[in-house]
């Protein structure tokens, strides 16, 4: 049995979740709301205030469904329960952030050329379900990506830090706040 899907999910209070015909789950929360189809091939069942997974068989594409689909269920109820934050930081010379309504604009050392005009800046929009707040003022400076989907969470984060990710001889760009980036000696160092 694998050891993270049968483990059983505790529902707080507050949180409600309805499991519908082809395993469609909605758990809803003070937070938001999260809806999500799985495999109808794993069984999800809410006895209490657990929330249990199980699976048909012990075929290989049972067993990695299997802990998948928990962890899955367990993320949206941590989401609309806590909610889930990646925090990122702009370390450069020049480099800054600002933010403007739901836009974040994000100057970091290009001179792009877009329809014949440079362009200096990235703007950045909130999606639904995200909020993107900055802390200019700090050194340095830092941009935390919050909302209840992990999944959206971790993908606006890195479609932020891609736009400059961090360079192994200065250690500028864009990188997580948990990051650590393996510098290089440079030409000097020989």
């Amino acid at each position: 049995m694998s050891r993270i899907g049968r483990m059983p999910i505790t529902v707080p209070a507050g949180v409600t979740v309805t499991i519908a015909d082809d395993n469609v789950v909605t758990v809803k929360g003070p937070l938001g709301t999260l809806t999500e189809k799985f495999n109808s091939r794993m069984e999800i069942k809410l006895e209490g205030t657990e929330l249990t997974v199980t699976r048909p068989t012990d075929e290989k594409e049972d067993r990695s469904l299997h802990g998948l689909t928990r962890a899955l269920l367990n993320n949206m109820v941590v989401g609309v329960t806590q909610g889930f934050s990646k925090t990122l930081e702009i370390i450069g010379v020049g480099y800054k952030a600002a933010k403007v309504g739901k836009t974040v604009e994000l100057y970091l050392g290009h001179s792009l050329v877009a329809g014949g005009k440079p362009q200096e800046k990235f703007c950045i929009t909130e999606p639904e379900g995200i909020t993107l707040e900055v802390a200019d003022k700090a050194v340095p400076i830092t941009i935390t990506v919050k909302g209840i989907d992990k999944q959206a969470v971790g993908q606006m984060a890195a479609v932020i830090r891609g736009k400059r990710p961090p360079e192994p001889y200065h250690g500028k760009g864009v990188k997580y706040s948990d990051e650590r980036v393996r510098r290089k000696a440079g030409k000097a160092g020989k």
